[in-house]
């Protein structure tokens, strides 16, 4: 099991999110106290299954409180689901900085490849991490909306700073998330054509995500 963390006094700002302060001590012990709560609750999921886990069993293995836990997440599914949401705030900023004069589809594409990189390149607490993840969210129908929400939730963002990229309205134009669409498409293909072929390693998943996507791209230009 995890290593104990010690109990944090202050709550983050939103369930399963770090607070916006930035650095020092009580910000490293607060991320401390998230990632062994997220470590435990992978090592059961994964051994016994994420219906089968209780809250109670999650904090035991972690020797923290039931009131701990829910300062960093409003349930178990949050707990998953959250883990990816600076992952899709980094990814957004990260669209948002790509050069002027690339084509939509290509930065999208060129910010997928830099945000894998960074994912096959982590530490192995961070691969092992979102190796257990992956699992747990392929293997758990129950978590299926929950991730199809996070979907349309970035889809939205996406379509945002595309459509300010390419000076368009978002609100009467229809483009830029038809793209955006076309993009989570082709990633969700990816990231299930992996779990299909029991692939979890990080840097065989970037290398096949890369892939797909990139090959979506060339379909859309050849197809269409």
């Amino acid at each position: 099991m995890p290593s104990s963390a010690p109990e944090s006094p202050d709550a983050p700002a939103r369930p399963g999110e770090p607070s916006p302060g930035g650095g020092g001590l009580r910000e490293r012990k607060k991320r401390q106290t998230r990632m062994a709560l997220i470590d435990a609750a992978l090592e059961l999921f994964v051994a016994q299954g994420y219906d089968a886990t209780t809250v109670d069993e999650i904090v035991a293995a972690v020797h923290v409180s039931q009131r701990t836990f829910f300062r960093y997440f409003a349930t178990k599914e949050d707990m998953l689901t959250g883990f990816f949401q600076d992952h899709d705030r980094r990814f957004a900023a990260a669209l948002a900085a790509r050069p002027a004069d690339e084509r939509p589809f290509t930065a999208l594409l060129e910010t997928l490849r830099m945000m894998l990189r960074d994912i096959a390149e982590g530490t192995p607490e961070d691969t092992g991490r979102f190796r257990q993840i992956r699992k747990v969210l392929e293997a758990e129908p129950a978590l299926k909306a929950a991730q199809m929400a996070r979907y349309q939730r970035t889809e939205a963002v996406l379509a945002r700073i595309i459509a300010d990229r390419q000076g368009v309205d978002p609100d009467t134009d229809p483009r830029p998330e038809i793209m955006v669409a076309f993009y989570t498409g082709a990633t969700r293909v990816a990231f299930e054509r992996c779990a299909h072929a029991d692939i979890w390693d990080p840097k065989e998943i970037a290398t096949r995500v890369e892939a797909v996507v990139a090959q979506a791209g060339a379909t859309l230009r050849d197809w269409i």
